[in-house]
């Protein structure tokens, strides 16, 4: 007990050595140098994850559909049904209902990667608006549904089944006395004896190489949504183009008197301008069809796998500002106990109020040793889920086979409309004899001598 102050080993939490010095040591657990054999990782160890991209996606896929708003007394609302593959259950959800899965989710477990839910609805929310949040709240339900231990807990199950109708009130009595996966978990107290001796730099380079491959990421995302919506502006300006054809084809105004000399040359070119507009819509057509498959298989699975890496992030904060500053609390708590101790018995005070401190201090000894361990437990599940992310990265390829599959069919497709389209031009381009003869345009804007 009488040792000087020394660093703990939690997630590079440490008390600074001019509080501490000369000060006894609180009986916890010191991190010793591991024995080599705990730097093999042994077969079977449970740090270590054996998923694939195709088993977590085969765990559940779970569809939220947006259904006709109600009437309520003041306001509208938003209603979604929600159905799992997994569960055959098809229910009904509100916004509201999701954000109360997501707090018991952060309630039951603090140290894995939640993911954030799309904000709150806002005064005139639009359709796009509307439909952007049925997206993300399909993406936020799929990475929990697939995610190992949520997908075994009660409450997705309750979330994806339960159609009672308080389906709030059942979440939060289903984490009533339960506390978080730290308590819950046996192997949380032994969570230490299976992490690497240098986790904290492999915490460290994890945290950056996240935050490198999130930002590439979005830098792809944003080119796929103009890609995506381009095919789409290009979709209707296609449509545009050939109405306008059309109207031009169908016009009715009469021929002056001085062009009767090629009144048979307006009325061939009108008849042909008319029935254009057909191809033009069926190039349209096409042009959105590839601007929404890219919406939905590039553009959706890349902001899912940014969904991920955001949660990812948002949990190496948590890790910090949560578990790290409250063990640096608790030991600054710890040290100001020890002064007013030492103070105590300098100045001889009552029995009673010295028995108090020591007990405060055991108290506080007790506490500083479950945060140590949950430090430990917070690094063990941060290694898991990096994994975790890592089991996701074959997405890309799924992603940019999406692209290019797209890209190949989209214009395979639209080329065939085009070379159907250019044999009903031919009338335009006749000449005296009746033959075609395209015109041959000028280059670079100046006209041929």
């Amino acid at each position: 007990m009488t040792k000087p102050g020394r660093a703990l080993p939690v997630g590079g939490a440490f008390l600074l050595t001019d509080i501490l010095q000369n000060l006894p040591a609180p009986q916890v657990s010191e991190r010793r140098d591991p024995h080599p054999s705990r730097m093999q990782m042994p077969q079977g160890n449970p740090l270590l994850l054996s998923y694939t991209l195709q088993e977590l996606l085969a765990r559940d896929t779970v569809q939220v559909e947006l259904i006709p708003e109600k009437k309520g007394l003041f306001l509208k609302h938003v209603e979604y049904e929600v159905s799992s593959q997994r569960f055959r259950s098809s229910v009904y959800r509100r916004y509201n209902d999701f954000v109360v899965f997501h707090e018991m989710l952060l309630q039951k477990f603090p140290y894995r990667m939640v993911p954030a839910l799309p904000p709150k609805r806002v005064l005139g929310a639009d359709r796009e608006f509307i439909e952007a949040r049925r997206r993300a709240l399909r993406r936020f339900i799929n990475l929990v549904a697939r995610h190992p231990p949520f997908s075994e807990d009660v409450a997705l199950r309750l979330f994806l089944s339960f159609s009672g109708p308080d389906v709030q009130n059942k979440l939060k009595e289903s984490a009533q006395c339960v506390g978080d996966e730290f308590m819950s978990c046996k192997l949380a107290p032994r969570a230490k004896d299976f992490l690497p001796a240098d986790i904290q730099t492999q915490f460290a380079v994890s945290r950056e190489l996240i935050r490198n491959i999130y930002n590439s990421f979005h830098k792809l995302r944003d080119r796929a949504e103009r890609i995506a919506s381009r095919a789409i502006d290009n979709a209707a300006d296609l449509l545009i183009f050939g109405k306008e054809l059309s109207a031009l084809g169908s016009d009715t105004t009469p021929l002056p008197s001085w062009a009767t000399l090629h009144s048979s040359t307006w009325g061939s070119l009108k008849q042909a301008l008319k029935g254009l507009s057909v191809e033009f819509a069926l190039l349209a057509d096409k042009a959105a069809q590839q601007g929404k498959q890219e919406e939905n298989d590039v553009v959706e699975k890349l902001n899912l796998f940014l969904d991920l890496l955001q949660s990812y992030k948002d949990l190496c904060e948590r890790h910090e500002k949560g578990v790290l500053h409250k063990h640096q609390r608790a030991l600054h708590k710890y040290s100001l106990m020890k002064r007013q101790m030492m103070s105590a018995a300098v100045q001889s005070r009552e029995p009673d109020s010295v028995e108090q401190l020591e007990s405060r201090i055991v108290e506080q000894e007790n506490a500083i040793q479950t945060m140590e361990l949950r430090g430990y437990f917070s690094l063990y599940c941060l290694h898991q889920e990096m994994q975790l992310v890592h089991v996701y990265l074959p997405l890309t390829s799924h992603i940019l086979g999406a692209f290019v599959n797209s890209q190949i069919q989209g214009h395979k497709e639209m080329s065939k409309v085009w070379n159907d389209l250019k044999p009903k031009l031919n009338c335009l381009f006749a000449g005296p004899s009746g033959s075609p003869t395209p015109p041959r345009l000028p280059q670079d804007g100046v006209s041929p001598r």
